[in-house]
């Protein structure tokens, strides 16, 4: 057994986006703030209506994925396609850009808290200009399983195990393998779980506190921090005295370049000039209109 010790630790900043949203970003602050295939993730949190009332009106992306997952509050997706999908808490977007799609999000509430996080995960070359999918994920479709310690595993994507079994997720085949879990850990509870051990692993604590690593190396991880972790076959974490919320993030290395402009993210330089030339022209995405 190989339990995965903490690597780095990236604390969130502060930053906005779209028309104006509030924002902390851990991943993709920096072009080497990334953990192949992960490129961003950000986390929406505020009660305040200035903070995200402009949402993120109409945009384009290629050559990547992105996943919205709500805590609370309601946000709008549409899409050129003629997609359409209100997120509510508990529910997931799972959205393919690939070879181009143009979308908006927009908050669906004028007063409350807004929470939720979008994670950016990025597709091999042989499938960056594939056709464009969507996927609208409602609460119920997403499954919670129980953990030993009391706790519990909202297993978004891939296949979560412990020694007591496992649970697939609500998407249970991705382009890189990925494994997307929201923990939800008792306070003082033990987690150990499998990883799969050729893939890359990260965590990010949106709620409380928690250890995690061996137990004569843990490392301690706070509230807005993403925690990229070493290689092994198994994770352990310690949820602190409040307990903990933390995100799971595991999947695939792709290895392959990545050149990233904006909200195109492809493997040259020559291939961002073109997603550019083909959305000044029109011809970024298929099917439109």
């Amino acid at each position: 057994m190989n339990v995965r010790r903490a690597d780095k630790i990236i604390t969130a900043m502060e930053t906005r986006d779209g028309a104006g949203v509030r924002l902390r970003r851990s991943l993709g602050q920096s072009q080497t703030a990334r953990h192949d295939p992960f490129l961003l993730l950000d986390e929406f949190n505020s009660d305040n209506p200035d903070d995200y009332i402009a949402g993120f009106p109409s945009h384009p992306h290629r050559g990547f994925e992105t996943v919205t997952y709500m805590l609370d509050g309601r946000m709008l997706h549409e899409d050129h396609l003629g997609n359409r999908g209100e997120l509510k808490p508990g529910g997931v977007q799972w959205m393919t850009a690939a070879r181009g799609i143009i979308h908006s999000e927009m908050p669906q509430q004028v007063d409350g808290l807004l929470r939720g996080f979008q994670l950016w995960i990025n597709l091999p070359a042989k499938m960056k200009m594939n056709q464009a999918n969507y996927r609208d994920i409602p609460p119920d479709e997403v499954p919670a399983a129980k953990l030993p310690g009391g706790g519990q595993a909202h297993v978004i994507a891939g296949v979560f195990t412990t020694d007591q079994g496992s649970t697939t997720g609500a998407v249970a085949e991705s382009a890189t393998d990925v494994l997307y879990v929201d923990l939800r850990l008792t306070p003082g509870e033990v987690l150990d779980c499998q990883l799969p051990p050729t893939n890359n692993a990260m965590l990010y604590v949106h709620t409380g506190d928690a250890r995690t690593g061996p137990e004569d190396a843990e490392k301690s991880i706070h509230r807005s921090q993403a925690v990229l972790l070493a290689s092994g076959d198994r994770l352990r974490i310690q949820a602190g005295d409040d307990g903990a919320g933390i995100l799971l993030l595991s999947a695939e290395p792709i290895g392959e370049p990545v050149v990233q402009h904006g909200p195109f993210v492809m493997n040259t330089s020559e291939e961002i000039k073109q997603a550019m030339r083909d959305y000044r022209d029109g011809t970024l995405v298929e099917g439109r209109g």
